[in-house]
């Protein structure tokens, strides 16, 4: 699931004064995962890091977004029935779904969309996909395909709904990728027949072009990708990854990479002339990209001892390694680029101590990653609700510090979980559970 940023974030520049980096959607500014602010910390305070407001929102997974001094989640307020989360089990329940906005630099409330809702899912514990915030509007996309465009101040200029106008099929676990501004374009996964992925105007939320078909939509966010000089919007979905011209949606290549049940959930991540898509039950591979017309080719796939099968959240590549979380071990590894090698393995950051430690771990351990080029180092959010920060290269990982930052609230088993991507912006760190909201400073 993001990064935030405050109204109070200004720095003094030779020029006059300047916005602190925003974390305006899905893993930032760039949708790579990675935060480029000077002046954060390297290790954290023996005591914890400073809390600088706490507000109350409702229940969600849907992590905050970060724009011009302003903070955008959204979250669920039940109305009739029970958040159960059973993966085999679709729920039914009432709420409203609302898209929030609050001040960033006091966590005050600015303003609140609220339209009720009627769920019925596995996991029904409220919104997954982080608003995305560009020029002064605001798309975002419910538990139930409904897509919501916002002005930054609130009014509503336009809505869509994937069932009602595509006739598509709901995913057993909602709706989760968050939308993708391009240009003058928002892309979004549908569902429907030739509908799998849909670009709207985004001034007016019309059609501008549709492709593909699968059984739904799938999980995975859509992502903008350069390759040998052209532009490549990558979807994975049901029937592998694909490659289109992001102007017209036309399929460039499909490599077939078709994820269990159509649960493609992590999304892929490129490193040079490569692209990394895998996910459960061992399904997945490396992809190399053709140098001159757009194609693709599987160089690799993914076996028993090989490889690394990341769900909750999306690995990173990062000189020749990949680093993710394997779902089935609740692990992060170290994995080889070149051949798919497991070169070492930890649970510290993905599972609480006492189940970290048993030769027998739950499965679907998760730690949200976001790498610091600046300081080479990584910040990881554990879903125990540490924040942690790390060294990892191809000898291991090493942690460097961490803290207890926010109590998990929703739950996987029988045990407490936070899985809400953090947003890193104006040197502080933005999370949600299902209780509160809270800003951290991370400052030097």
């Amino acid at each position: 699931m993001n990064r935030l940023f405050s109204s109070l974030a200004l720095t003094v520049t030779g020029f006059g004064m300047a916005w602190a980096d925003d974390w305006p959607q899905w893993l930032g500014e760039n949708r790579d995962g990675t935060w480029q602010e000077e002046g954060v910390l390297e290790r954290l305070p023996e005591e914890g890091p400073k809390v600088l407001w706490r507000t109350p929102v409702a229940h969600g997974y849907s992590g905050p977004a970060v724009a011009k001094g302003r903070v955008y989640v959204m979250d669920l307020v039940v109305g009739k029935g029970e958040i159960i989360n059973d993966a085999g089990a679709q729920v039914k329940l009432t709420g409203m779904e609302r898209i929030r906005c609050h001040d960033a630099a006091s966590g005050k409330p600015l303003w609140t969309h609220s339209e009720r809702r009627d769920y019925e899912v596995s996991y029904p514990g409220g919104p997954r996909a982080t608003p995305t915030v560009d020029d002064g509007q605001v798309f975002a996309l419910g538990v139930m395909g409904h897509l919501t465009c916002l002005t930054t101040e609130g009014a509503l200029q336009w809505k869509r709904d994937f069932g009602k106008d595509y006739g598509a099929r709901v995913p057993m676990w909602g709706h989760s990728a968050p939308p993708l501004v391009y240009r003058d374009m928002v892309i979004c996964m549908v569902g429907g027949e030739g509908s799998l992925v849909v670009a709207f105007d985004r001034k007016t939320g019309e059609e501008r072009w549709r492709s593909l078909t699968a059984r739904h939509c799938g999980y995975c966010p859509p992502q903008i990708i350069e390759h040998a000089g052209v532009k490549q919007l990558i979807t994975w979905h049901p029937e592998g990854v694909s490659g289109h011209n992001p102007d017209t949606g036309q399929v460039y290549w499909t490599a077939p990479i078709k994820p269990t049940n159509g649960s493609s959930i992590a999304m892929p991540r490129k490193l040079g002339n490569k692209l990394f898509a895998s996910g459960y039950n061992r399904v997945g591979g490396m992809i190399e990209l053709g140098e001159g017309k757009p194609s693709a080719r599987i160089t690799w796939r993914s076996g028993p001892k090989e490889g690394v099968y990341p769900v909750n959240s999306t690995p990173c590549l990062l000189d020749g390694m990949i680093y993710a979380v394997d779902v089935d071990r609740s692990a992060l590894m170290g994995v080889a680029m070149d051949s798919g090698k497991r070169l070492w393995e930890t649970r510290a950051p993905c599972l609480a101590p006492e189940l970290a430690g048993r030769q027998r771990a739950p499965r679907y351990g998760t730690a949200f990653l976001v790498y610091h080029p600046g300081n080479r180092q990584f910040w990881i959010l554990g879903e125990m609700g540490d924040l942690i920060i790390a060294e990892l290269s191809p000898r291991g990982y090493r942690e460097v510090s961490r803290a207890h930052v926010l109590t998990p609230t929703s739950s996987s088993g029988s045990r407490k979980v936070l899985w809400s991507h953090p947003a890193f912006a104006m040197r502080s760190v933005f999370l949600r559970n299902d209780k509160e909201m809270i800003r951290i400073d991370l400052s030097e």
